[in-house]
């Protein structure tokens, strides 16, 4: 599997596409559509599903264009957060210091997520884990044959994530990483919703939150 990279205007947050022989996967389509559509349309595969590691704006504001432009990929979210899609409130992009945004409103999810399961979704093989306290229906893919995690909001590099936003919770959010994500092998890679990708053992050993 091959993984791309975009990292968007607003936030700087991270978009993943995911590449296998036939098919692509996309993760947390951000704000940068034109990047987005111009590696989906260089790729040129079939968008086997969009994946969303939480339903905040950032990480979702080109998810209705990816589904216009390609054939409606099925989406795969949270239960806790699947209404956030079209609540602009809840997604955080209707709160009055997002102003100078437009409200995010997408449509109703396909699929909920299914936990600690494994999927097989065109080839992609994954598991889907709970690791909220940045929003409550935060989520982590851990991709065991690639040996690799996609973390959002989670967990990043010598940092994690916020957790002063609306259903975030410090302590939550601590053990969900340490449980669910410090367990995998050291050398696995962490790719973040935000900054740059590291490892689960350079985060035992330098994440000031984690020691």
């Amino acid at each position: 599997m091959k993984l791309h990279r975009i990292t968007n205007t607003i936030a700087a947050e991270n978009t993943y596409i995911l590449e296998k022989d036939s098919h692509l996967m996309i993760v947390d389509p951000g704000s940068d559509w034109s990047a987005i559509d111009a590696t989906i349309r260089r790729l040129n595969k079939p968008i086997a599903a969009i994946l969303l590691t939480h339903t905040h704006y950032d990480h979702i504001m080109s998810l209705e264009k990816v589904r216009e432009n390609f054939d409606k990929p099925p989406v795969y979210v949270a239960e806790k957060e699947a209404s956030w899609l079209y609540s602009p409130m809840d997604n955080l992009s209707g709160q009055p210091r997002h102003d100078d945004l437009p409200d995010v409103i997408c449509q109703p999810a396909e699929h909920i997520f299914q936990y600690d399961t494994v999927y097989d979704i065109a080839g992609f093989q994954f598991q889907v884990v709970e690791t909220p306290g940045h929003s409550w229906g935060g989520v982590s893919f851990i991709f065991p044959k690639e040996e690799l995690v996609i973390t959002g909001d989670a967990l990043f590099r010598e940092t994690i994530g916020r957790y002063d936003l609306p259903t975030g919770n410090f302590e939550q959010l601590i053990e969900g990483i340490k449980a669910k994500l410090l367990s995998l092998p050291g050398h696995y890679r962490v790719y973040p919703g935000h900054g740059f990708d590291t490892t689960i053992n350079h985060e035992k050993v330098f994440n000031p939150f984690l020691r």
